[in-house]
């Protein structure tokens, strides 16, 4: 609590002694004047008061930049100073941004405005500031009514030469040690007071015509809107009956698609009934003939086994016929062995018997003697001929066997063959039995998924004309919803018409008001003080206003011009020392002191 009422007193002395300070001057002040500085190292210290320590990636921070930032959100008018703090490169800390944002909204003569419409939104100010600091109580707000009078003040702060970042906010208790010591500086202070009620006064009453002129604005607004409110309300009307007019005709569109519909899914029902039956039947036939043809594939595949058995039983045969007929060929090979042996016997038989021929002539008596012999020896030869004949005949029956073993065996390789080639045109006739059997199948299918997409697009069109009616549910829903809307906007335009009856009271009695004002500050002062958002232009040169082209009063006519157009000094009765006056003022002020002395 000391601590606030202390920077409480100390912001009020340092405003009190920047005005008097200034008007003693007569002249823009700048960024070296040292009531100037102590002003604002008095309202860094009031706004540092109570902040809140923010925690960040690289510390612990705490600066009163975060609040004033909220200013370019909630007035739009500032975005030209956060701009231009931004766009500053020597500008590296938040502190050096918070200064730099006070020089140029003290210049621009926005400083309690920008601090009145942030301390309207204490709600946002919570967020960086404790429950018990300055800009949260009352203080605040008795600091801003303070800082209008530092409007009647033109500054002229050069932001790119200075350190704003590391300068030390020191305040400076000197200033406001000094005492008078002669007493035309009692009566100077009386005079300078006298004027700073004055322009204490001319600044109230400048907020006061800006408060009314705020006043008509909205009241200008709510009538705009109560008008578009009235149109909106008999758009709103017709849109209704156009909408029930829609609603009829949606209605009676809604039975004929109902109708179409019925009988576009009788008949499509009637269809699928009739495509299901053909399809029952085709399915059956087709089950039927795939099943004869899968029990002729069995078949034949048993047939093919049976073949294929004989075949081996043939080869087995084959085998047999080959390993006899080489048994054959052995047996001959033995029989003519066995001839040429008889053979040779029957040589050396006949040799004996030309021995003995020879033995005969050679001994007759022999002969005799050996008849017996000879006879005997004659019916072996018999036996052996008889012996040879029989193996003579044997050996063409072998020879005749071998033939007729040889000429089965060749029929039943070409029969064999004929078999093999009727086995395989029979594979191949089955296999093109099964390509159109699967191309049959596959055309059934395909036929089978037709059908099924047919299905398929049945059910969406039924599902669209289910949603077609949820459709029109929602449409039912939508009027009552603005049906409900209508009556919502009749009750808000009663409410609406209540608050302008008010809006128009409170008009007239600020009129009345305003009247009382005007009459006081005819009294005052014989001109208007323009207000500074009033003028975007210079009245005489019409350049527009910027941060380098900045505004000053015309302290006679009290209109708003550029530097070079008010460049001139002249001392008025309301003011005794020389004050900003514009060319035109002064050269009509001059014509008026020449004829005056004339």
């Amino acid at each position: 609590m000391e601590e606030r009422a202390n920077l409480m007193n100390m912001m009020k002395l340092s405003i009190k002694i920047l005005i008097q300070s200034a008007l003693s001057l007569g002249r823009t002040l700048d960024s070296d004047f040292p009531p100037l500085q102590q002003f604002f190292v008095v309202l860094e210290h009031c706004l540092k008061h109570g902040l809140k320590v923010k925690k960040t990636f690289i510390g612990q921070n705490k600066s009163f930049f975060g609040p004033l930032e909220l200013v370019e959100k909630l007035c739009p008018e500032a975005s030209d100073i956060a701009t231009s703090v931004k766009n500053l490169p020597e500008l590296k800390t938040a502190v050096g941004r918070g200064r730099a944002w006070l020089y140029l909204a003290l210049m621009q003569k926005k400083l309690a405005d920008y601090l009145k419409v942030l301390l309207d939104h204490k709600h946002l100010l919570s967020e960086f500031y404790e429950p018990d600091a300055l800009m949260m109580e009352e203080e605040g707000a008795v600091i801003v009514g303070l800082l209008v009078g530092l409007n009647v003040i033109d500054a002229n702060l050069c932001l790119k030469g200075e350190d704003l970042d590391s300068q030390v906010g020191v305040i400076d208790f000197s200033l406001y040690l000094k005492e008078t010591q002669d007493s035309d500086g009692k009566q100077d202070g009386g005079i300078t007071a006298v004027l700073d009620q004055k322009h204490y006064v001319e600044e109230l009453n400048r907020h006061l015509s800006c408060t009314v002129a705020d006043l008509q604005n909205k009241i200008d607004c709510l009538e705009k809107t109560n008008s578009k409110l009235q149109e909106e309300l008999a758009a709103a009307t017709d849109r209704i009956g156009s909408l029930q007019e829609e609603q009829q005709q949606l209605k009676q569109q809604n039975e004929l698609i109902r109708e179409r519909s019925e009988k576009s899914v009788e008949v499509t029902k009637e269809d699928t009934k009739v495509e299901l039956d053909t399809y029952k039947q085709s399915r059956q036939g087709l089950d039927e003939m795939y099943s004869d043809i899968w029990k002729q594939l069995k078949e034949e595949k048993k047939i093919r086994l049976e073949l294929e058995k004989e075949l081996e039983l043939q080869i087995g045969m084959k085998t047999e016929m080959e390993i006899a007929m080489k048994l054959l060929e052995k047996d001959t090979h033995e029989k003519q062995d066995t001839l040429v042996a008889l053979r040779q016997q029957l040589e050396e038989v006949k040799a004996i018997n030309l021995q003995m021929f020879h033995k005969s002539q050679n001994a007759e008596c022999s002969l005799q003697q050996k008849t017996e012999a000879i006879s005997s020896f004659e019916g072996k030869t018999n036996e052996m001929m008889s012996s040879m004949k029989q193996m003579e005949e044997r050996l063409q029956h072998a020879e005749k066997a071998r033939q007729t073993a040889e000429e089965r065996c060749n029929k039943m390789k070409q029969e064999l063959a004929g078999r093999l080639d009727t086995c395989r045109q029979q594979m191949s006739q089955l296999d093109s039995k099964c390509s159109t059997l699967e191309k049959e199948l596959k055309s059934e299918k395909e036929q089978r998924q037709t059908l099924q997409k047919e299905l398929h697009q049945e059910k969406d069109a039924t599902t669209l004309l289910k949603t077609e009616l949820q459709q029109m549910e929602g449409l039912k829903k939508e009027l009552r919803k603005l049906q409900d809307e209508k009556q919502q906007l009749e009750k808000v335009c009663e409410e609406q018409e209540q608050a302008l009856q008010e809006m128009g009271l409170h008009l007239s009695q600020s009129k009345l008001k305003m009247e009382d004002i005007k009459e006081v500050n005819k009294a005052l002062k014989g001109h208007t003080w323009l207000k500074d958002d009033e003028a975007t232009h210079c009245k005489q040169c019409e350049k527009e206003f910027s941060i380098s082209r900045r505004k000053h009063h015309c302290r006679n006519c009290g209109d708003i011009f550029c530097n070079t157009c008010s460049s001139n000094e002249l001392a008025l009765p309301s003011y005794p020392k020389p004050v900003r006056v514009c060319d035109t003022c002064h050269t009509l002020l001059l014509q008026r002191c020449s004829s005056n002395s004339s």
